[in-house]
C-alpha cells in the first residue's frame, strides 16, 4: 500500500490529563495522525511509553507529574508547525484569563495556537487580542471532577487549523 502524505499538512490528536490513564480507544482513534500532542498531567511514565511506540508526540508536564516525567518533557514548548506558531503548556490559563507566569510572554510570542489542560474542561476559544486559536482538550483520564473525558483532533495545513473534532469518550 502506498501512503502518500501531502507536504503543509499535519494532522494532530491532542489530549490533556491523563492522569495515569491512556484509554485503549485512543489507539484507534488516533491511528490516521501524525503526531499525539499531551497537555501535562501525564501521571505516569507507562502513558509516555505507550505515546512513544504509537506516534510520534509532544508533551508539556503537568503540576501532578513527577521527576520522572518532567525530566522527559518541559514546562513549556513553544515550536512551530507546518507555519504555525504554537504554544502548549499545562497551567495557561485561556483568553482573557490567562496564567500570570505565561502572560506578558504569551504576548511577545504571538502564537497562531494556545494549548493549555490542566481545568478539566474542554474549551476551544479564539483570542482577538493575540489573534490565536486557543485549546484546551479537556481531561481524558479517570481522575478529576469532569463529567465527559475529552480530547481533539485537527490538521493544521499551510498554517492553518482545519478540521476540528472533538472526541468524547463517556464517563
Amino acid at each position: 500500500m502506498l501512503i502518500i502524505k501531502l507536504i503543509g499538512v499535519i494532522k494532530i490528536g491532542l489530549l490533556s490529563d491523563t492522569h495515569g490513564f491512556l484509554d485503549p480507544r485512543f489507539f484507534e482513534l488516533f491511528k490516521g495522525v501524525d503526531e499525539i500532542w499531551h497537555a501535562g498531567d501525564i501521571g505516569n511514565e507507562d502513558v509516555l511509553n505507550d505515546l512513544e511506540i504509537f506516534k510520534p508526540y509532544r508533551a508539556v508536564y503537568g503540576n501532578i507529574d513527577d521527576w520522572n516525567i518532567r525530566n522527559r518533557t518541559t514546562e513549556d514548548q513553544r515550536f512551530q508547525c507546518e507555519g504555525l506558531k504554537v504554544w502548549m503548556t499545562h497551567i495557561g490559563g485561556y483568553p482573557g484569563k490567562y496564567s500570570p507566569r505565561i502572560k506578558q510572554d504569551l504576548f511577545k510570542y504571538l502564537p497562531g495556537l494556545f494549548i493549555s489542560g490542566h481545568s478539566h474542561i474542554l474549551k476551544v476559544m479564539f483570542d482577538k487580542n493575540l489573534n490565536c486559536l486557543h485549546i484546551n482538550p479537556g481531561a481524558a483520564g479517570k481522575s478529576g471532577f469532569h463529567q465527559v473525558r475529552t480530547a481533539v483532533r485537527f490538521a493544521i495545513d499551510k498554517g492553518e487549523i482545519k478540521n476540528l473534532e472533538v472526541i468524547e469518550l463517556g464517563k
